[in-house]
C-alpha cells in the first residue's frame, strides 16, 4: 500500500509539473511584450493587442502567424530574435485586451 501511494504522489508531482498550454499567461505576455516589444515599437502592450479581436488573435494564433502578425503591426520588429517560447504568452496577452476583450485598467500598459 506505501508503494502504491509513492507511485501515486509522485505521478502527480511529475504532472503538476510537465508545461503545458495551460501554463501560459497573460501576465508573463505583458512582462514579454515591455521587454521584447515596447521599445522597438513604440507604443504599449495595449495599444498592440487592440489591433485585433478575440477571434482574428485565436485565428492568427491557430494557423501560427502570431510572429508574422507581430512583425505586420509593428515592421521594426526583428522576430527571428526572439525565443519561440514567448508567443504562448504573448497570445494570453492580446487575446484578453483585445478590442472585444477586457478594458485596460491603466492606458500606460
Amino acid at each position: 500500500m506505501k508503494k502504491m501511494i509513492t507511485i501515486l504522489s509522485t505521478s502527480l508531482l511529475i504532472l503538476a509539473l510537465s508545461p503545458s498550454q495551460s501554463s501560459a499567461s497573460a501576465a508573463l505576455g505583458k512582462k514579454i511584450y515591455k521587454k521584447s516589444f515596447q521599445k522597438t515599437c513604440g507604443f504599449s502592450s495595449v495599444r498592440f493587442a487592440r489591433n485585433h479581436t478575440q477571434g482574428e488573435w485565436e485565428t492568427i494564433y491557430e494557423a501560427g502567424n502570431l510572429p508574422k502578425e507581430a512583425q505586420v503591426i509593428c515592421p521594426q520588429l526583428d522576430i527571428s530574435s526572439l525565443e519561440s517560447d514567448i508567443w504562448d504568452d504573448l497570445y494570453q496577452y492580446v487575446t484578453k485586451y483585445a478590442l472585444d476583450g477586457v478594458a485596460p485598467s491603466g492606458c500606460n500598459d
